[in-house]
C-alpha cells in the first residue's frame, strides 16, 4: 500500500497525489478501469409463462390456417374465394414480402459489419420508417381484402397471424451465427 496523509486514528489515502498515480501497488482503485473479462452469450432462460404464450400464438395461427371459414382451410379460401377482393391481396402480399425482403436484408448487412458499435446504427434508422409505413400498408390492405369473409374478425385474425411470424422467426436461422470476438482496435 501507499500509505497516505496521517489522520487521527489511521491513514488516510490521498487519491489524487503523485505518489498515488504513480504506484501500482493498489489494485482495487484502479479496478472500474479495466476492462472486464469476455462472459460468453448465454441465451436468456424462458420461463413457463413465455412458453405458454408462444405455444398459445402459434396454436392460435393453426387454428386459423386450418378452419379457415369452417367449410374450408384460409390456403383454399386465399386461392379460390370469390368474396376476397383480389387487388388489395396481392398488393398486401406484396408489401409484406417486401418488408420481409427488408428485413433479411438488414439482418444480413448488420452481421457483415464487423464494429460492434456502429452495427445497428448504420442499418436500423435508414429501414425504420420504410418497414413500419409498409407493415402498415400491408395490414390496411389485407384487412381491406379479407373484409367480406370474416368482416370485423379480421383484425384479431391478422394480429394473430403476425404475431405467430413473429414468434416463430427466432427459430428459423438462414445459418450459423459466428460469435465475435471483442478486439482493441487503435483506430
Amino acid at each position: 500500500m501507499s500509505g497516505g496523509t496521517p489522520v487521527s486514528g489511521g491513514l488516510m489515502r490521498q487519491r489524487y497525489s503523485q505518489g498515488y498515480a504513480s504506484s501500482g501497488d493498489d489494485l482495487e482503485d484502479d479496478a472500474c478501469s479495466r476492462t472486464p473479462p469476455p462472459t460468453p452469450l448465454l441465451p436468456r432462460a424462458r420461463t413457463w409463462v413465455n412458453v405458454m404464450e408462444n405455444v398459445l400464438w402459434i396454436a392460435s395461427a393453426t387454428f386459423i390456417v386450418y378452419f379457415g371459414d369452417r367449410q374450408s382451410n384460409l390456403i383454399y379460401l386465399l386461392w379460390r374465394d370469390d368474396r376476397i377482393r383480389r387487388m388489395p391481396l396481392y398488393l398486401g402480399m406484396a408489401c409484406f414480402f417486401l418488408n420481409v425482403g427488408i428485413f433479411f436484408y438488414t439482418s444480413f448487412v448488420a452481421w457483415g459489419i464487423w464494429k460492434s458499435d456502429e452495427k445497428w446504427e448504420v442499418v436500423t434508422p435508414s429501414a425504420a420508417p420504410a418497414v413500419a409505413l409498409l407493415g402498415l400498408f400491408s395490414f390496411c390492405l389485407l384487412s381491406f381484402a379479407l373484409w367480406p369473409i370474416w368482416s370485423f374478425l379480421t383484425l384479431p385474425l391478422l394480429f394473430t397471424l403476425f404475431m405467430s411470424c413473429i414468434v416463430v422467426s427466432p427459430y428459423l436461422t438462414i445459418g450459423a451465427f459466428r460469435q465475435q470476438t471483442d478486439v482493441l482496435r487503435t483506430d
